[in-house]
């Protein structure tokens, strides 16, 4: 035994250490995608989680250098641990570049197999997310009662801003498109519509679809202020995801929200995003008893009548019963009946907690359409 899970409570769980050696803490939650590892291990919405995945096979077909969803490449990797059951094979992928096992020791990230992800994953349905440490020791020797104060005494990720510590920290412009299997990353030429993404945690690929979706696109850091994103004359401003407390972050990002949407633009919001705008339209924010981390999850869209199936990433979420008047809620979650978007009536303002899927044969940008629909 050269892994440990350790949990709040004191329970301690057993297993196989891989990846970066020591010992890391977080709140414990599972994801329920098939697909994805590297992405979801990258995505800065998961600074401060120890991820467990309930796919049993993760790992298998390796790593690479384009999947990367991380923004600030100079940060360092905002999720502090990966739990899978089965070991790590070799990669079987014609576009992997390194085993994940090296990969998890470049990003100094914890791992830990051996584990039943399925037990574990209920005990997360049951009680809530918990606080825990992973620790990862070659010879097997760890101080369990140090590790249990470390898990007790872990403050969560209540009234935490993580924002700040995964968020870009100057401009930077973007033009990478959407990955084709041809040609890979392709560059874009321009855009019809200027947006200006605030970057609160972002993930590349969600850029790329702005990018795909004819956006010339600017990046700007979870602290800009708005006087100076309009100063810029977008055509409309994109708020993206990210890790944390929204309420903890929206001390300083609320009011520029606040102002944005005073503005007149158009403004858009994704999962850290759409629960700042909600804020700032009024309404209150609230932690989640598991959260949602996932790739299958039904939301049904009020504004078309149709069932979606989304990614979702956020522990963080809109209390649908202080949304304010002139606040309608478009998107609902299927799963547990929680609030997954906002429109505001009468004005381009929309968010939602879900990730919209790519499409790239639209030609005009939702997010400059003044639509309340989230693709």
């Amino acid at each position: 035994m050269t892994g440990l899970l350790v949990l709040a409570d004191g329970t301690a769980i057993e297993g196989f250490g891989f990846g970066a050696e020591g010992e890391a803490v977080g709140e414990v939650c599972f994801n329920t995608a098939m697909t994805g590892y590297q992405e979801i291990l990258t995505d800065p919405s998961y600074a401060g989680q120890i991820v467990t995945f309930t796919f049993p096979h993760i790992g298998n077909v390796g790593t690479n250098d384009d999947d990367i969803e991380t923004t600030n490449l100079a940060a360092s990797a905002g999720v502090r641990g990966a739990i899978v059951k089965a070991p790590v094979t070799d990669p079987a992928n014609y576009r992997s570049h390194r085993h994940f096992d090296k990969w998890l020791k470049v990003r100094n990230i914890v791992g830990l197999s051996g584990i039943d992800t399925r037990a574990l994953t209920s005990l997360i349905r049951e009680k809530g997310m918990p606080n825990g440490v992973i620790a990862h020791n070659p010879r097997g020797k760890f101080d369990l009662e140090k590790l249990r104060t470390m898990a007790a005494q872990w403050p969560g990720l209540v009234g935490m801003d993580l924002a700040k510590d995964v968020s870009l920290t100057q401009r930077m412009d973007w033009d990478e498109k959407l990955w084709d299997r041809a040609e890979g990353y392709t560059n874009a030429e321009g855009g019809d519509y200027r947006v200006v993404a605030v970057d609160y945690g972002l993930k590349r690929n969600i850029l790329r679809c702005l990018t795909s979706a004819g956006c010339d696109v600017t990046v700007v850091p979870a602290t800009a202020k708005a006087e100076d994103i309009l100063a810029m004359n977008p055509d409309g401003v994109f708020l993206s995801n990210g890790p944390g407390d929204p309420a903890a972050t929206g001390e300083y990002a609320v009011p520029e929200i606040a102002k944005l949407v005073h503005s007149g633009k158009p403004v858009f919001g994704i999962c850290l995003g759409h629960q700042m705008l909600a804020i700032a339209l009024g309404a209150q924010t609230h932690k989640m008893h598991q959260g949602h981390h996932g790739a299958n999850h039904p939301v049904k869209d009020f504004t078309t009548g149709k069932v979606e199936i989304t990614s979702m990433n956020h522990g963080f979420a809109v209390d649908r019963a202080s949304l304010p008047p002139g606040v309608v809620e478009t998107h609902v979650s299927l799963f547990d009946g929680s609030n997954a978007g906002i429109a505001l009536e009468g004005r381009p303002v929309f968010s939602c907690n879900i990730t919209p899927r790519p499409r790239p044969d639209r030609k005009t940008a939702t997010i400059c359409s003044g639509a309340s629909s989230s693709r």
